[in-house]
């Protein structure tokens, strides 16, 4: 073979394996799959009570069209939100806990549920859920939770699966790092008192954003009830070799 035969047929080589790299990059780019779900609204008050201070239950929910196993989830974990004393008891569904909770209501009583997509990136759908239960007293006990759902394993993402392993106690050193940006954004970090009566802690309410990873608090946890719910946001650029690759 001729040199100008050979250097074409490399030439045409390199072309090819570059426009399958090319190829192989715009795959891993394309927009996330477009993913079908359907806001479910119910509020329920006693039947024949029209007064402001009836009780009521409110439940805002999703029905995603192709996900069962992430429309399970919601339900039970939404059912799960509404146990609030070591007596009670996990509700056979959504419905039966409206009617249960309106016949031992109260006047001014008041229960709410919701979940939201908060985000789609690739094949991962983050699912934020919240609760506010009110019967009696100052205010009321508000909840929060997350759903990282995989929709090609069709199945839930826990920490432990996004983390590389034995990287589970560098990933909460950055946790504290943002923890003490937190403290010192709200005036804290110098509030010695404040320190002590709220330390840093784990959390089990973690969304795998597309660009961080985002902590969510209970009230109570690591601040006072009037702090609301705390958030730590971990940019992936801080969590380089703490998180595995595929979910950066």
């Amino acid at each position: 073979m001729n040199p100008a035969a050979s250097f074409c047929k490399f030439c045409k080589a390199i072309t090819l394996t570059a426009l399958a790299l090319l190829l192989g990059a715009c795959q891993h780019l394309s927009p996330a799959r477009p993913v079908e779900v359907r806001q479910n609204l119910t509020e329920q008050r006693p039947a024949g009570c029209h007064e402001e201070s009836c009780p009521l239950v409110n439940i805002d929910t999703l029905q995603f069209a192709d996900e069962p196993a992430l429309n399970r989830l919601i339900d039970e974990r939404l059912r799960r939100m509404t146990i609030n004393a070591p007596d009670d008891q996990l509700p056979e569904s959504l419905h039966s806990y409206q009617i249960e909770f309106l016949r031992k209501a109260e006047p001014n009583w008041s229960s709410y549920l919701q979940a939201k997509l908060r985000e789609q990136h690739g094949d991962i759908l983050v699912v934020e859920l919240s609760s506010y239960l009110y019967t009696g007293g100052a205010h009321g006990m508000p909840g929060r939770g997350f759903i990282n759902y995989d929709r090609e394993r069709a199945r839930e993402l826990r920490l432990e699966d996004v983390l590389i392993p034995g990287q589970e106690g560098n990933f909460w050193r950055v946790a504290r790092q943002a923890h003490q940006r937190w403290l010192a954004e709200n005036g804290h970090d110098q509030d010695a008192e404040f320190t002590e009566l709220w330390p840093f802690q784990q959390t089990a309410h973690v969304a795998l954003l597309e660009d961080s990873v985002l902590l969510k608090y209970d009230v109570y946890s690591i601040a006072p009830y009037s702090s609301g719910h705390p958030e730590l946001n971990l940019p992936h650029e801080q969590l380089e070799g703490i998180l595995r690759p595929e979910f950066r």
